[in-house]
C-alpha cells in the first residue's frame, strides 16, 4: 500500500453521497489538484453508492489509477472525463451540443459526454460557426426540437446569439479560450456572450462544458417528467 493510500479518505474530501437526491445527479469529481489515487479513492467510495460515477478533467494517469480500483472505469479522451456507469440511466428527451469551429471540440465533448452520462439524449454538431451562416441555418430543425441547447464558441463568440436567433429553445452560451492574442484567452468571447442582443441566452464560463451539461440536463428533465 503506497504512502498516500495509507491516509484515511476523510483527510481530504467528503463525499456527498446525497447530492443526486437534491441534485439529480451524484458529486462529480473535479480532478486538477487532487492526486492519482486520491481521485481514484473518492471515485472508489462514491462507485459504493452512486449508479454513475464521473471525473471531469482527468488525464490518462488518474484513468489508470481509477481502473486500477474499478476495472470498469472508461476514459473518454477528447473529453477528459472518466466514467464509471454501474447502472446506466435512461436517456430522455433532446439536448443539442453545437460548436462553432473544430479547435472548440474538447470544451463540446465534455458537455456531450457529461450530458450523455446525465442521461440525455445528446445531438452534437461541430464546426457551424458564423463565418458560414448557412452551415448553422441548415440544422434549424433541431434548433427548434431540441428541449435545451449548449452552443460553444470562441473567437468572437457570436455563434450564441445566431443560434437564440432561430429558436425560443433555452441557449447555454459556453466560451472557449480559443482565438488570437486579443481574443485575453476566452474573455472575449465571454463578453460578447453575456452582451447577446438575442433574448433567451444565459452563460457559463470559459471552457466550462462540464457546467453547461449541468445547466441543460436540469433544463431537459424538467420538460422530461419521468
Amino acid at each position: 500500500m503506497s504512502e498516500s493510500a495509507a491516509v484515511p479518505l476523510d483527510a481530504y474530501a467528503t463525499p456527498d453521497y446525497d447530492r443526486a437526491t437534491r441534485t439529480g445527479f451524484s458529486e462529480v469529481i473535479f480532478c486538477p489538484g487532487k492526486s492519482d489515487e486520491q481521485i481514484a479513492r473518492i471515485a472508489e467510495a462514491l462507485a459504493q453508492r452512486a449508479p454513475v460515477v464521473m471525473a471531469t478533467r482527468a488525464t490518462a494517469s488518474a484513468y489508470e489509477a481509477v481502473r486500477a480500483l474499478l476495472p470498469s472505469a472508461v476514459f473518454h479522451e477528447e473529453a477528459r472525463i472518466i466514467a464509471i456507469e454501474r447502472e446506466v440511466l435512461p436517456r430522455v428527451g433532446s439536448v443539442a451540443v453545437i460548436s462553432a469551429g473544430t479547435a472548440d471540440a474538447p470544451v463540446a465533448a465534455e458537455a456531450h459526454v457529461a450530458l450523455d452520462l446525465m442521461g440525455n439524449r445528446v445531438t452534437r454538431i461541430s464546426d457551424v460557426g458564423v463565418a458560414g451562416l448557412h452551415r448553422i441555418v441548415s440544422h434549424a430543425d433541431l434548433l427548434r426540437s431540441a428541449n435545451a441547447i449548449v452552443a460553444v464558441a470562441g473567437m468572437d463568440g457570436a455563434l450564441p446569439s445566431v443560434i437564440s436567433g432561430l429558436t425560443d429553445k433555452p441557449v447555454i452560451a459556453t466560451p472557449t479560450s480559443v482565438g488570437y492574442g486579443a481574443s485575453f484567452e476566452g474573455l472575449a468571447a465571454l463578453l460578447t456572450m453575456l452582451n447577446a442582443c438575442a433574448s433567451g441566452v444565459s452563460v457559463v464560463n470559459i471552457d466550462n462544458g462540464f457546467g453547461a451539461a449541468c445547466v441543460a440536463s436540469r433544463i431537459n428533465h424538467l420538460a422530461c417528467p419521468s
